[in-house]
């Protein structure tokens, strides 16, 4: 890692927990898994066929979708205030900026995701009854902790392209759930439509009995979450490219 990488990475950090939406979104994404395993338990709202990892997930979904938001108002906050121009005067190569804010929101939203769902995986483990599957919280929780760092870097993505708060915003959570609407509309391609979204490859990982088969495709979690990661290396390619050519 070189000096001026390690410099724009600090500077990031700076600027990511002086943003009072950012942090407030940040704290949330990692409080809401718990609660929803506790919820899951209390309400005995889990399904038969479902696992004790999937129930205690719960909440792991709208989770997922704070982390994408997380990705979007780390650049989109810039662009609002016009802070972007100081960034890139202290930083000028603009490619440095986005690698530093990718490694800043993934590493950081795996480190917040892989406890908080760990911990929600435990207290639904501890409070559900044993007549549940288990599940396979191993290496799942790692897969899905994972997911958060893939959704926020397509928030990223998504926040470099549009630029502003609200149609990103908007942008990431349709990415995330138009799939899973819309899947029926396709026939017998349901299965790949709605394969294809982060939110899928979650389930996947989660285990949960919303992932069938004939609602996800055949597609395994692990190769969900490498074609979502694939996706979403390509996104963030094209925004880099982009920003390199664009003015601010």
């Amino acid at each position: 890692m070189t000096r001026r990488f390690r410099q724009a990475l600090a500077f990031e950090w700076v600027k990511f927990r002086s943003v009072r939406s950012t942090v407030w979104t940040t704290a949330v994404m990692a409080a809401l898994p718990a609660p929803g395993a506790a919820f899951v338990a209390a309400t005995g709202s889990l399904q038969p066929d479902d696992t004790v990892l999937g129930g205690s997930l719960t909440l792991s979904v709208p989770a997922l979708m704070l982390a994408a938001v997380v990705g979007a108002l780390t650049v989109c906050g810039e662009y609002g205030s016009g802070t972007v121009r100081t960034t890139f005067a202290v930083v000028p190569r603009r490619g440095t900026v986005l690698a530093a804010k990718a490694v800043l929101v993934a590493g950081l939203l795996y480190a917040l995701a892989l406890p908080a769902t760990a911990g929600a995986y435990l207290v639904g483990d501890a409070l559900l009854d044993d007549g549940y599957a288990q599940g396979e919280p191993l290496p799942a929780l790692f897969g899905v902790a994972a997911a958060f760092s893939v959704a926020g870097l397509l928030g990223l993505a998504a926040g470099t392209l549009i630029r502003h708060a609200a149609g990103t915003v908007t942008a990431v959570i349709a990415a995330l759930l138009l799939p899973s609407m819309i899947g029926p509309l396709f026939g017998g391609a349901e299965r790949w439509v709605a394969g294809s979204s982060p939110t899928a490859a979650l389930e996947k990982l989660m285990q949960t009995s919303d992932a069938s088969t004939d609602a996800v495709g055949s597609l395994g979690a692990w190769p969900s979450l490498l074609l979502v990661t694939g996706y979403t290396a390509l996104a963030l390619l094209a925004a880099a490219a982009l920003l390199r050519r664009r003015d601010v």
